[in-house]
């Protein structure tokens, strides 16, 4: 993938694993910790890698082979189970124009392992819910904006 020889496809490479997740020698790894695990009504499995919203090149490239590894083990467990293991970025930066971060083409499956802002948000609580968290985080930081200048002014006297 680094070579952009092949296109990223996260189907074809979880049908890949599971032909093979139960043959060979089975070696022991510890895989990253999953940072959100969900499980729907239908037994769907949705790993999530958090990640900073602008992570360098060499970080999409562990960020892949996490995604990969979780879905080998998960596979070599069960190998019937149907998975799916993405990155999520919680915020836009670029906001209000799409995330697009050079870095990670060539390496994600955008449509199948990342959800940037509203699409993880929304995700996990429904249509609509990152404006609400929007919302709610621009409250606190009003209702809380002297506490936090407070804090940032004793940074201020070098």
């Amino acid at each position: 993938l680094t070579t952009a020889n092949s296109l990223p496809n996260k189907p074809k490479e979880i049908d890949a694993i599971r032909k093979v997740c139960q043959k060979g020698r089975m070696v022991k790894v510890k895989p990253t910790q999953v940072d959100v695990f969900i499980e729907n009504k239908n037994g769907v499995l949705y790993f999530f890698d958090i990640k900073t919203a602008k992570p360098n090149m060499g970080g999409f490239k562990e960020f892949k082979r996490t995604l990969l590894e979780w879905v080998a083990v998960s596979l070599a467990s069960n190998p019937t189970i149907e998975i799916n293991t993405l990155i999520a970025i919680p915020y836009n930066p670029y906001e209000p124009q799409p995330y697009n971060r050079w870095t990670m083409r060539g390496m994600l499956d955008i449509d199948n392992e990342l959800k940037v802002a509203s699409e993880f948000w929304d995700f996990l609580g429904g249509i609509g819910t990152y404006p609400e968290l929007l919302d709610c985080f621009e409250r606190v930081g009003i209702e809380l904006r002297p506490e936090i200048d407070n804090y940032f002014d004793g940074f201020n006297k070098f």
